[in-house]
């Protein structure tokens, strides 16, 4: 009997996903647990598999296209089998609005005029075949302007054919660089005129399109910012031990970073304050036994927090070589939903981009933030004794439904210790 292949439900907070890829055709058969196709949910691109076993009868779906959870997207049955039935369903559900699209539509006669994005660069490859969309990150165009690239001429490596940071690279890589044109004896007046030519050609502006992990970033912090009431509390941590330890371990070639030690030592001090480690539920609270820590990892498009579960019981060797792996796999959007889901407290680092201490945003449903700024080296005062130290600035964002500022004060406390004497988290 035919089944309907509807878009799952792949991560706690998906609404709708975008079919990046189909890895089967039409006339294909198929078996339960097999990869039917890849697909770009809020957190990640993963691939769907298929729940029944027979032929590929019909893909519905358009590749580059959104569908709603539950909206049927392909249908599966046996050889031959009448699916008459189902296909003007699938017609109906199917039909999504060009504005829910992946791909960019043409253009009015409104905007007709409009110069294309990409031509902001001079050209220096094939021109734009007629009538193919380009699609770039803010990134690759802002790079492709700089290096004088057209990027016409290039391939894009990202979801649906996106051209992105690494395409820009590779292009460069393989061309040299556009020489610098020789001073001319043309008059001021002509110059003028060439330059003012040229400002016109660049557009007012551009529109680029919303990523799967932008909208639900755009959603999720209207959900938190506003309803949640937050209060902040920031402390200025001695981190002179920490960075001697860190050395050390850096001098026998371990890959244990500074940020792995704050993990732990974040870790160790939920499990003295369990109601940081919580979440509120309207008519209750929700206080964790287990302390899963979510990593804000910073994507081309967007952020995603890959999370180290049970991060308190793990030892620093292993919460480092996690944090790679659950790194390396966000920034190559291979997660899989149960590694980006579930934590029940996040940390966002800044401190390797030169910021001293900014402020961050609860994720819904936790109940706290912790925001890490750089360790630094400045002049402080220790028993009135001038002379230079390593400090850093962590900021508490918590929501106060959930815990007052004395519990804030108290779970800052014991993570500062931690810090100021790593050896108690041993």
């Amino acid at each position: 009997m035919a089944s309907r292949v509807v878009m799952p439900k792949l991560s706690d907070t998906m609404e709708e996903g975008r079919i990046i890829r189909w890895l089967r055709k039409e006339g294909d058969p198929i078996e339960t647990g097999q990869a039917l196709a890849e697909v770009e949910t809020d957190k990640a691109t993963v691939e769907m598999e298929a729940y029944s076993n027979g032929t590929i009868r019909k893909l519905i779906a358009v590749e580059g296209q959104f569908a709603k959870v539950g909206e049927l997207i392909a249908i599966i049955g046996a050889a031959g089998e009448d699916i008459s039935s189902l296909v003007p369903a699938a017609g109906t559900s199917a039909s999504t609005p060009a504005a829910r699209a992946g791909t960019v539509a043409a253009p009015s006669s409104a905007t007709a005029t409009r110069p294309d994005p990409a031509m902001m660069a001079p050209a220096s490859g094939a021109p734009t075949p007629r009538g193919r969309s380009l699609k770039a990150s803010p990134l690759a165009l802002r790079m492709a302007a700089e290096a004088g690239l057209n990027l016409g001429s290039l391939q894009g490596t990202g979801p649906q054919g996106r051209i992105i940071k690494r395409d820009i690279e590779s292009a460069l890589t393989q061309q040299p660089p556009t020489p610098a044109p020789l001073r001319s004896a043309t008059p001021q007046r002509t110059r003028s005129f060439a330059l003012q030519a040229s400002r016109n050609e660049i557009p007012e502006s551009q529109d680029i399109e919303l990523s799967s992990v932008r909208r639900t970033i755009a959603k999720r912090l209207v959900q938190s910012k506003g309803p949640v009431p937050h209060f902040y509390l920031t402390v200025d941590v001695a981190m002179d031990r920490v960075w001697d330890a860190y050395k050390a371990l850096r001098d026998q070639k371990s890959m244990i970073s500074i940020n792995d030690i704050i993990v732990k030592a974040t870790a160790l001090a939920l499990r003295q304050h369990p109601e940081i480690n919580a979440s509120f539920a309207g008519d209750h609270l929700t206080v964790y036994s287990r302390v899963h820590i979510g990593m804000a990892v910073a994507l081309e498009d967007g952020l995603i927090t890959p999370v180290l579960r049970d991060a308190d019981m793990k030892p620093l060797e292993e919460i480092s070589e996690e944090a790679r792996t659950l790194v390396e796999r966000a920034r190559a959007r291979k997660l899989q939903p149960n590694e980006y889901t579930g934590a029940t407290f996040s940390i966002s680092n800044l401190g390797m981009m030169g910021i001293d201490e900014f402020s961050a945003i609860i994720n819904p449903p936790e109940a706290a933030i912790l925001a890490v700024g750089a360790v630094r080296q400045v002049p402080v005062v220790v028993e009135g004794v001038l002379g230079i130290g390593w400090r850093m600035k962590m900021t508490l964002s918590v929501d106060h439904r959930v815990a007052d500022g004395a519990a804030g004060a108290r779970f800052l406390q014991t993570l500062r210790t931690f810090l100021e004497h790593p050896l108690l988290m041993a």
